[in-house]
């Protein structure tokens, strides 16, 4: 029980810290390099994120349940498999070290599967995700999308802003 008690604990500290992160006072003046990408774009990265982040969190009730290999089985999927054709059309908008940093996240995935059915350590895959989040963090505490104006558009819809949060 008290393993269980640890993991939920870690879990708890670990959801507190990504809400704090996340939320920031409303009269901060924004410094994140501004992508400015297309609506089809956007939607690609932030679909991916989310994709990401539910992920995590099914490895994270996994991990409670000392659930080796679903957490396998959620982790896998959001590796390199991931990834694909859909990032060429990004490779040319968004910047290299961005596109390093998304790569790098789905690359621990996969280890993050590899590792839990070969070592089965639960506390081995939170320092793996401690890690990987650290990269989420450093990513959204370093971006913010701008969906850019279609050029076809003549002017007379407003232009509305999408960050990342």
């Amino acid at each position: 029980m008290t393993k269980e008690i640890d993991l939920k604990k870690i879990l708890v500290i670990a959801l507190s810290f990504i809400a704090f992160t996340t939320t920031g006072a409303a009269n901060e003046i924004d410094k994140r390099r501004v992508l400015s990408i297309n609506e089809m774009q956007r939607d690609h990265v932030l679909t991916e994120m989310r994709a990401l982040l539910s992920g995590t969190q099914n490895i994270l009730d996994a991990l409670l349940r000392e659930d080796m290999v679903a957490v396998a089985r959620y982790a896998r999927p959001l590796g390199m498999g991931m990834t694909h054709k859909a990032e060429d059309h990004l490779k040319a908008v968004l910047p290299k070290e961005f596109m390093q940093l998304g790569m790098s996240v789905h690359k621990d995935f996969d280890q993050i599967a590899i590792d839990a059915e070969s070592l089965k350590d639960p506390k081995h895959t939170l320092r793996q995700l401690n890690e990987s989040m650290k990269k989420c963090n450093a990513c959204h505490a370093g971006y913010q999308i701008r969906v850019e104006k279609p050029s076809t558009q003549s002017g007379t819809h407003p232009s509305h802003d999408h960050h990342l949060h």
